[in-house]
């Protein structure tokens, strides 16, 4: 798992022409890509332990970056505590980023081995926290996670057992840090616009708290407009060729994760999954981050490689999300999944012969704001359907949003005021009302929190990432 991967910063997408991934097209060419997987929050605490427990954060209770909060773990056991049940060794390396807990106490429930850090880490000789021992390591973050993880395959894992191992960078997040064999690589190239012009949005229709957004740090200058100008191009200047250049070290660190289970035999029998915790905005719209309930922040890639349930080449149209990854992981082991699990396992979609009608056809988004508003966007509920997606801020004093993601994937005309378009509007809330129910959604982003530390701490628990 990488933090804050674009969907489209891999080679095969094409956006990036000078980017070249060759192990993530490997896991492409010989396994699957899914062309429309989301998160069901995409900020970094929720949608980790939404991968790890295959539950909406409103459930696990992790639903802000919080350093006092972990999901409730005893009654949502993560995946890796049903493998290791089943007789799996298991082993986390890399990023976790939820309580910031120190020595033994940040052992996650379900591992054998545990390699770690608090928060997001250092990308330099960074502190580690290696089965409760914590101390400085020396070198590149992932270059040392990388390394880790191989040895615990090589030397430590037991060889007469199924293994389960997750590989967690602290790469791509901010501040974007390459290898220094990597740094300004790209130097001499254009970063190219986005596609459908969302760098020349101007926010007509739009919110109102979209264009104080865009105003990022100097929010508190911006004067009440229906429009602002358009940022020029490239924005933030050389920060995205900056998290490029950090992924290719991802990508060298995947490659020496294949060559490893291949030297041992194992390549075969793996399954190898590659995703990201949440998506990026690489100046669509004007923005960075991620958050709000854009494509491009909800949107993530995952590439997954099993020779024998995934012919190469394969390509996964439906709407998969974060929550699905636990359940299909258990199936894959023959592992039941507990009745919690609010995701559905994905093998069938792993079969392009078979029928999926049965597949969902829409989904529900999440966002708690967790930041210093209005940089990171109110609260906010999306509907997404295979043609359009309904966005609601719960703002009185404000609109909502709806787009025709057919006729506009850019999401750069909103439709809420077009009365044409008022079946849709409200044939999306009733989907969206029936989801609530169904995932038994909870406004109250706090009531786990309260459990976790007093009340009068609640503030100062936030992170501000």
């Amino acid at each position: 798992m990488v933090d804050d991967q674009p969907f489209d910063a891999l080679e095969s997408s094409g956006r990036y022409p000078f980017l070249k991934t060759p192990n993530m097209q490997r896991l492409q060419d010989e396994g699957a890509i899914f062309e429309n997987y989301y998160v069901t929050q995409s900020i970094c605490s929720p949608s980790r332990a939404s991968f790890l427990t295959g539950t909406y954060p409103h459930i696990h209770g992790v639903n802000q970056n919080n350093q006092h909060v972990d999901p409730d773990w005893e009654t949502y056991q993560p995946y890796n505590q049903h493998l290791q049940s089943a007789g799996y060794q298991t082993a986390h390396v890399g990023k976790i980023h939820m309580a910031h807990f120190k020595g033994e106490k940040h052992i996650r429930p379900g591992f054998d081995y545990w390699y770690s850090f608090i928060g997001q880490g250092e990308y330099f000789d960074p502190m580690v926290n290696d089965n409760g021992k914590e101390y400085q390591e020396k070198g590149y973050m992932t270059d040392i996670l990388t390394g880790k993880a191989i040895d615990w395959l090589k030397k430590e894992r037991d060889p007469n057992k199924p293994f389960s191992l997750n590989l967690w960078h602290k790469a791509v997040h901010e501040n974007h840090s390459p290898a220094p064999r990597h740094n300004k690589i790209f130097k001499n190239d254009s970063l190219p616009t986005p596609p459908y012009g969302t760098h020349l949005e101007n926010f007509a229709g739009k919110p109102e708290w979209q264009r104080i957004k865009a105003w990022d740090s100097k929010w508190k200058q911006y004067v009440r407009s229906d429009t602002i100008a358009p940022k020029p191009w490239p924005i933030k200047g050389y920060k995205f060729k900056s998290l490029l250049e950090t992924l290719l070290a991802v990508d060298e660190s995947l490659g020496k994760v294949i060559q490893t289970l291949e030297e041992m035999d194992e390549l075969e029998n793996t399954v190898i999954i590659y995703s990201s915790d949440n998506g990026y905005f690489m100046g669509e719209h004007g923005y960075w981050d991620k958050r709000i309930a854009y494509e491009n922040s909800m949107k993530i890639p995952m590439l997954i490689r099993y020779p024998e349930k995934i012919k190469a080449g394969t390509v996964i149209n439906e709407n998969a999300l974060n929550i699905d990854l636990a359940p299909t992981i258990l199936e894959l082991a023959g592992v039941n999944a507990p009745e919690y699990m609010q995701g559905e396992s994905m093998l069938n979609l792993f079969d392009e012969d078979k029928e999926n009608d049965q597949w969902r056809k829409s989904f529900m988004f999440e966002y708690y704001v967790d930041d210093e508003y209005p940089y990171a966007g109110p609260d906010m509920l999306a509907i997404r359907s295979e043609k359009y997606k309904l966005i609601d801020a719960f703002l009185e004093n404000d609109i909502d949003e709806l787009y025709d993601l057919e006729n506009d994937p850019g999401e750069m005309k909103n439709l809420i005021n077009d009365p044409t378009y008022d079946t849709v509007e409200k044939e999306l809330r009733e989907k969206l009302e029936n989801q609530k129910k169904k995932y038994k959604y909870n406004t109250d982003r706090d009531w786990w929190l309260r459990t976790q530390i007093p009340k009068k701490n609640h503030s100062k628990g936030i992170e501000i990432r």
